[in-house]
């Protein structure tokens, strides 16, 4: 399936439909699959919206809020539908997918939505909602395949496909006892090719991943990707098996995380949507706006230090500030890299060192390159050999302090506890700011003037 872009013509279509009735608008809307329609929502007024899901079948509905993005807000779309209509959305989803949707909601819109569906499904809802939305049972489906450890083989197979019947897709079973402790997993293939007389006893792999029921999500992301797993088993602090936790999921996650780290590294507040107003995108960047400018003024004191080289020296202010620049740059390029391995694994101290060791050596060697165009530059355009051996000193010198930086303040940050990518951006552009404004000027003052 190729992917699906909002274009003028299929806007035109969904709009024409919406003005004609409700069989030509089923008919249109047939032609498109669930997440599309939940992208030509993005265009669409609240009561288009409504309109549209009314009609829709319920499973093809379900889908339809379940891929919506969330700063859409889905939940008021759900919540704001007739009761009827409403529970029979919410029986069609998975658990998790549900959870997610009524977490969102009031307390009195969750109460009514659970007291509507079906006794067994506001249970799960319920033991799913007890659980952090940032843990491993925050992101849980409690629907799960699993059978007796002392079953055989036909036995198994007539479990799995019992349980099965509601279940879009799985690929693991998970092997439990009389008391649903988790024993192991055993994968379908594997019961299919055992012998007609094989018991799951003798199937079950005993050495498998699972995760604890509060494990955060992003150490989930980590223990998926690094087994390469589909889906991963989730146990209480007894082993009981909870539910299990899909790659599906994790993609979700790892989409969230990369944002928020993102935002973050840029100054901007997590809690500002990507769609929102202006109003919320002033509220969440002032803040820090203000607080760069604090340090910008800090920088600005180093350059008031050595007015007397500006005069005397006008055109070291044009290099100064490409000195400035290029250390921002050469730092923020540090920070993305370190933020990122920090968020990917907790580092040890021999591989923060290493990493810092690292950033050193290419701060030294990106310096002593950009510092030598630098040298060349003054020394052909400005007949000054001496003030080219300034510039490249001052260029080399930043680069390091860059690299340094970069490195060395989240890992700093993270080991005291502080989040490395919600405050390292600021301190180190000061850094940059400072040093970069401070070694040429210092420098030009005593071999120069």
């Amino acid at each position: 399936m190729q992917s699906f872009d909002i274009d003028k013509t299929d806007l035109l279509r969904i709009k024409t439909a919406l003005d004609a009735d409700d069989a030509e608008l089923q008919l249109v809307l047939s032609e498109y699959h669930a997440s599309e329609i939940a992208l030509l929502f993005e265009k669409l007024p609240q009561e288009a919206k409504e309109r549209i899901i009314n009609i829709l079948p319920a499973d093809i509905a379900s889908e339809v809020i379940s891929e919506m993005d969330e700063e859409e807000h889905p939940e008021d779309l759900l919540a704001g539908l007739d009761p009827e209509k409403r529970s029979e959305i919410v029986e069609e989803m998975d658990y998790d997918v549900a959870t997610d949707l009524i977490s969102q909601m009031d307390e009195e819109d969750q109460k009514e939505i659970l007291e509507e569906i079906d006794q067994e499904d506001a249970t799960s809802i319920r033991a799913l909602l007890s659980y952090d939305e940032d843990t491993a049972g925050g992101l849980m489906n409690s629907e799960i395949i699993k059978v007796h450890i002392n079953l055989n083989k036909k036995e198994a197979l007539d479990e799995i496909i019992r349980q099965s019947e509601e279940m879009e897709e799985f690929y693991t079973i998970c092997v439990v006892d009389d008391h649903d402790i988790l024993k192991g997993i055993v994968s379908i293939k594997t019961i299919i090719k055992a012998r007609g007389d094989a018991r799951i006893s003798d199937l079950v792999d005993t050495d498998f991943v699972y995760v604890k029921a509060d494990l955060d999500q992003e150490e989930v992301a980590r223990l998926i990707s690094q087994y390469n797993l589909t889906s991963v088993p989730v146990v209480d602090d007894s082993m009981k098996l909870l539910g299990r936790v899909t790659v599906d999921d994790i993609i979700d996650v790892m989409e969230e995380e990369n944002t928020e780290d993102i935002l973050k590294i840029s100054g901007v507040s997590e809690d500002e949507e990507l769609s929102g107003n202006w109003r919320d995108a002033v509220k969440s960047r002032l803040p820090w706006l203000v607080l760069n400018l604090g340090t910008a003024f800090l920088a600005a004191s180093v350059i008031r230090q050595f007015t007397y080289v500006e005069e005397q020296l006008p055109i070291i202010v044009a290099y100064v500030t490409i000195i400035g620049g290029m250390g921002g740059n050469a730092a923020t390029q540090a920070l993305a890299v370190t933020v990122r391995r920090i968020s990917l694994s907790d580092l040890t101290d021999a591989q923060a060192y290493k990493t810092v060791v690292k950033e050193f050596l290419v701060g030294m060697i990106n310096g002593a390159c950009n510092g030598l165009i630098v040298l060349l530059f003054a020394f052909f355009y400005d007949k000054n050999p001496m003030l080219g051996v300034v510039l490249f000193l001052a260029m080399t010198g930043n680069l390091i302090v860059a690299g340094l930086t970069g490195a060395g303040i989240p890992l700093i940050l993270k080991r005291v506890g502080i989040d490395p990518a919600v405050a390292s951006s600021i301190i180190i552009t000061t850094f940059t700011d400072c040093i970069g404004f401070l070694l040429p000027l210092w420098l030009a003052s005593r071999f120069l003037l």
